[in-house]
């Protein structure tokens, strides 16, 4: 946000008056740990700490002022509002509404599968336009997405918010935060689908997103999938239509993006031509994507899709805007962790931490991308073997055992040899993969990495939802190596 005054900052957030004077921002911060000097410190209860009781650590690392339900021990002036969450709510939609006032564009997506993955790639393209906020990792919730707003300052030329849902209502609520100028709704696959029953509850949930545009507004949906296709009555704007090969093509369309001549590469990296139309105009550009996995080619597509979504509000789309996406795309990198991350060991171990969140979607992504990798490698050195640590998949209701059943069986497909299963629906994915005709180990996240002696032929996935936290796996396995070099 902007630096200003407490005083001014009062009325915003809904909270008492403040007596006094001082300059605050341009942070906003739930932890204390990203202090920095004239940061705001916004104290929340948690389900294990209560932010009030950080307040004199904020202060010592620089904060200016806290805002919270309550005053405490800290020297500083304080913010009382009704409700934590709801202020910094507030805080972040008027920061939002002043800066679309003087021509921030906001770019919203959803999806159930692919989300910050496309989101890292949107921002890279769009920061060839001008400077761009968007979240760090998953910040996709009722608190990441206002952390995320705040950031916007005077400079922002868009600001890209990634929303989740668990729910109906959900992403009508981060919307009423961030009013969207391009809205896109990605896909929709089984993530939740134990909380939310079916798939169409699911594109209920998310075309929310597309019912948030004004008129003037850019809704970007996916051509081939039905039920986000099937969102275009839901929204009074325009509509950019995206797609991940040439099947699906809109001639309708005002603006339409897809991909054409696909090839990959040992690691599964995958390049294109990159096809755009904007009424009677097409342009075609090359990518050669440095992330891995086929996926990856639907989520250039969607970031493409939406950067000229939002540069055609700014009136400047033309071959040129195209290229330097294309340009962009072939340079972005991912910017968060734990996603199809590769880190390669000194004796040439190759390990895929894939482990931020699995879903059924995601998880068959994975695994094809990999079973690719495993059968170019295994071309040059016969003696390679494909290693699958994975984990529940968490929320998806009475379908989990069959659906993790499934992982495991696409695992062994892939080409897997040894699948090692964890968590509770580990007996389930060792069933999968053992009716394949895979080497089963069912054990525990601590004892995984001991499960077998890794060797310098081997190629490791770790897949699993955020709950199992089975990046420790992969810290075990080079700290294995190292000890004994």
């Amino acid at each position: 946000m902007r630096v200003v005054d407490i005083a001014t900052l009062s009325p915003w957030v809904g909270a008492e008056p403040v007596d006094g004077s001082a300059q605050v921002g341009p942070d906003v911060v739930i932890d204390t740990r990203e202090v920095t000097a004239g940061a705001l410190f916004v104290a929340l209860p948690g389900a294990r700490a209560d932010g009030h009781d950080f307040t004199k650590a904020a202060q010592e690392a620089g904060a200016a002022a806290v805002m919270g339900t309550r005053a405490t021990d800290a020297q500083l002036p304080h913010l009382i509002v009704d409700d934590g969450q709801a202020g910094l709510s507030r805080l972040a939609r008027h920061a939002v509404d002043t800066e679309r006032e003087r021509g921030m564009r906001t770019i919203a997506l959803t999806g159930s599968s692919g989300k910050t993955s496309t989101k890292d790639m949107l921002a890279q393209v769009l920061e060839a336009f001008g400077p761009t906020v968007a979240p760090v990792g998953s910040f996709n919730n009722e608190i990441g997405v206002p952390l995320t707003a705040c950031r916007v300052n005077e400079e922002t030329a868009f600001l890209v918010s990634e929303m989740g849902a668990r729910g109906l209502g959900h992403i009508s609520w981060l919307t009423s935060i961030v009013t969207p100028d391009v809205a896109m709704v990605l896909n929709i696959g089984t993530a939740h689908l134990g909380e939310f029953g079916s798939r169409e509850v699911i594109a209920q949930a998310k075309g929310e997103i597309v019912e948030a545009l004004s008129s003037d507004g850019w809704a970007v949906l996916n051509a081939a999938d039905d039920l986000v296709a099937g969102m275009a009555p839901r929204t009074s704007g325009h509509i950019a239509w995206f797609s991940p090969d040439a099947d699906h093509r809109r001639p309708d369309a005002e603006v339409e993006v897809w991909a054409e001549s696909i090839t990959s590469d040992d690691l599964d990296r995958h390049s294109f031509t990159l096809g755009v139309r904007r009424g009677e105009s097409t342009w075609a550009s090359q990518v050669r994507l440095t992330t891995m996995g086929g996926h990856q080619v639907a989520n250039a597509v969607a970031a493409t899709a939406a950067a000229l979504a939002a540069l055609e509000l700014n009136g400047a789309v033309d071959g040129d805007t195209v290229g330097r996406i294309a340009d962009a795309l072939s340079k972005a990198v991912s910017r968060s962790a734990m996603r199809m991350q590769l880190r390669e060991r000194a004796d040439g171990l190759v390990l895929v931490e894939d482990c931020y969140n699995a879903n059924p979607d995601s998880m068959a992504a994975s695994l094809k991308a990999m079973g690719h990798v495993l059968a170019t490698r295994r071309a040059a050195d016969p003696q390679t073997r494909g290693i699958a640590v994975l984990g529940d998949m968490l929320e998806l209701g009475k379908d989990s055992p069959e659906l993790n059943a499934e992982s495991g069986r696409r695992a062994a497909q892939a080409g897997f040899d040894v699948v090692i299963a964890v968590g509770d629906e580990a007996e389930n994915i060792a069933a999968g993969a053992c009716a394949e005709g895979a080497h089963v180990f069912v054990t525990t996240v601590e004892e995984a990495a001991e499960s077998l002696s890794w060797t310098s032929h081997d190629v490791v996935l770790l897949k699993a939802s955020r709950g199992l936290a089975l990046e420790r796996v992969g810290r075990a396995v080079f700290e294995d190596r190292e000890a004994q070099a």
